[in-house]
């Protein structure tokens, strides 16, 4: 296990401060035990819950977990990993109503233990921008039903487009109510979620999160993830979560890795957080890793041929007709090495000092690339495409160029620094998309950004061409709060005396956010308190984001992720108006949507 570096994303601003829950019908299947991950193989054969996923306009990928159940009294139960099991038969429905009185599709599959008994059905010939329901049959037993949609994508018609924007979804972090929130929500079209949906760590030195949680959140396998056996049961632990499975039950999802579902910030052939030696071949890892990702995830890996790529291709697009698009990137995959500076980074990027000839020069050589020049390629010709209003791209790390006044964070000297495993890091990738947004015809269609990764909640321009005199918009960035990973507040209070006032804590975190927003008038908006969720909504006038956050803490809550009942709530909303390629501030929060999709026998 590798130590957190000197200033990595974890560490970096604890010295700041030293310088200024349940689904009906299946709540029996979700109970946290010793071993939650495991728990609900004992619990019947579709204990893992379904979901759906990656919505277009005439298909939609249902999935679930079929655990065989045992041949005799005395077997071992095939939990999730350890291979055991045999191969069952499961039966599939998808119909327009609950009863499923109007069955439109259903089929039959096998699943075994080559796939960890996962089953992955991708439901072609629907409607689009319809709403169906789903279920699976195997061995006497049924599924929960799911509700799932088609995609709001119609050549000649606007409809309206809602999603939930999440990310950074550590099970030892907290409980995860921002996923209960997006359940119990009724107007959304799918849920995206651009990374750390799992995290790698285990429960011993490397444990993250808060110590409150230790006994009752903990981690399964309790050791680091390193190979398929350990990914998987992973995997089961978030899928055992009732709040989650809430979630994947109600909406459909799209998704996309970061670093941690491999190890934290993985590059094309290694990661800070990867020994080799004693945690074996890199490469092998990022194999296991990658397939226990598709196994479990209601992920339609993308056609191989007709776009140039390196590797496999995990990026994506989807279309909404007329309305836009949403290009889905991957960038951990064949990104290169993070620029590391000895003294402040050592073995996989973070933060780094800037400024310094050597330094810069490195960050912007044009041999360095986060995405490979093919997907780059890839998502500037998405962006040109005129005949969408708006281009909405998801995103891993932040694209925003911010840079860090070295005072707020706690580094000796007058130091700028910037994140090396963001944007900032590959600077010549990054100035020529910005640069190419910038440069698109006024009605070509307006960029907006939605990115996760940082645990904080922001909006920001998309600044091109910056100087002293100011800077061209090329669009906006939208980052979504974690759902429980550390933010600002948790890494500022921990480097705090033992027994301060979280009002000490709070106004201390407000000096480190006011500081890096001074130090960028491009940011619009930055909390670093709050953890939840960001919605997002889009009309042909503006695309708007309101950030749903946990509530502040207190004396009396002091972590409100550590308290099962917590749900964000709505706090501020930023808007973009098209054409504008600004942020700028929201009067009220979104209201009912215009229109919904077909629902029942008939549509609308």
């Amino acid at each position: 296990m590798t130590e957190p570096t000197v200033h990595s994303r974890r560490t970096v601003l604890q010295g700041a401060a030293l310088t200024a829950a349940a689904v009906v019908g299946a709540t029996t299947l979700r109970a946290f035990d010793a071993a939650a991950a495991a728990a609900p193989a004992s619990r019947g054969i579709f204990g893992y819950g379904v979901a759906s996923g990656d919505p277009t306009a005439d298909s939609i990928v249902i999935w679930t977990r079929a655990t065989p159940p045992r041949r005799r009294p005395g077997d071992p139960v095939a939990v999730p990993g350890s291979g055991l099991g045999k191969p069952v038969e499961v039966e599939w429905e998808l119909a327009r109503d609950r009863a499923f009185q109007a069955v439109v599709r259903r089929g039959r599959v096998r699943t075994s233990a080559a796939s960890d008994h996962t089953v992955k059905i991708d439901v072609g010939g629907l409607h689009p921008y319809t709403r169906y329901y789903y279920r699976f049959r195997a061995e006497g037993e049924t599924s929960p039903v799911g509700r799932t949609q088609t995609s709001p994508d119609e050549a000649h018609r606007v409809h309206a487009l809602r999603f939930g924007l999440v990310s950074c979804s550590n099970y030892t972090g907290g409980y995860f109510g921002a996923y209960a929130a997006l359940g119990d929500r009724d107007d959304l079209d799918f849920v995206l979620h651009v990374g750390d949906y799992i995290y790698e760590y285990g429960n011993g030195a490397d444990r993250y999160g808060p110590a409150a949680l230790i006994g009752t959140r903990d981690a399964e396998p309790p050791t680091e993830t390193i190979d398929l056996a350990g990914y998987r049961l992973r995997h089961a632990l978030h899928k055992a979560d009732a709040d989650l499975a809430h979630a994947h039950r109600r909406h459909p999802w799209i998704t996309i890795f970061d670093d941690h579902e491999v190890a934290n910030n993985a590059w094309a052939t290694g990661a800070e957080n990867h020994t080799p030696g004693t945690e074996g071949e890199f490469d092998a890892r990022r194999r296991a890793a990658y397939q226990a990702y598709l196994e479990w995830m209601p992920f339609r890996l993308p056609d191989q041929h007709t776009v140039p790529h390196q590797g496999t291709r995990f990026f994506k697009r989807f279309t909404f007709g007329p309305l836009g698009d949403l290009s889905v990137l991957e960038t951990r995959q064949n990104r290169s090495r993070q620029i590391d500076v000895p003294g402040f980074t050592t073995s996989g990027g973070g933060f780094i000092p800037v400024g310094v000839p050597a330094v810069d020069a490195a960050l912007a050589d044009p041999s360095r690339h986060l995405p490979e020049p093919e997907q780059l390629a890839w998502l500037q010709d998405n962006v040109s495409d005129h005949h969408r209003q708006w281009h909405l791209v998801g995103n891993q790390v932040m694209m925003t160029p911010v840079r860090w006044p070295g005072a707020a964070l706690g580094v000796p000297g007058n130091l700028t620094l910037l994140n090396s495993d963001q944007w900032d890091g590959y600077q010549a990738d990054q100035n020529a998309l910005l640069g190419h947004f910038a440069s698109r015809p006024a009605r070509s269609g307006d960029v907006v950004v939605l990115t996760g990764d940082i645990h904080s909640s922001w909006a920001a321009d998309l600044p091109a061409d910056r100087g002293p005199g100011g800077y061209e918009p090329a669009g906006v960035e939208f980052v979504c709060p974690s759902v429980t990973s550390d933010g600002f507040f948790e890494l500022v209070r921990a480097s705090l005396p033992a027994g301060t006032p979280t009002a000490v804590a709070l106004a201390a975190t407000a000096r480190v956010t006011g500081a890096v927003a001074a130090t960028n008038p491009w940011v619009r908006y930055l909390d670093g308190v709050g953890h939840g969720y960001a919605l997002i909504d889009v009309t042909p006038e503006r695309v708007q984001a309101d950030f749903f956050l946990t509530p502040t803490p207190t004396d009396s809550l002091p972590d409100p992720r550590v308290a099962a009942g917590v749900r964000p709530v709505y706090a501020r909303g930023f808007q973009t108006i098209a054409g504008s390629r600004r942020v700028s501030a929201a009067d009220t929060p979104i209201g009912p949507r215009s229109d919904h999709p077909a629902r029942e026998h008939g549509r609308h």
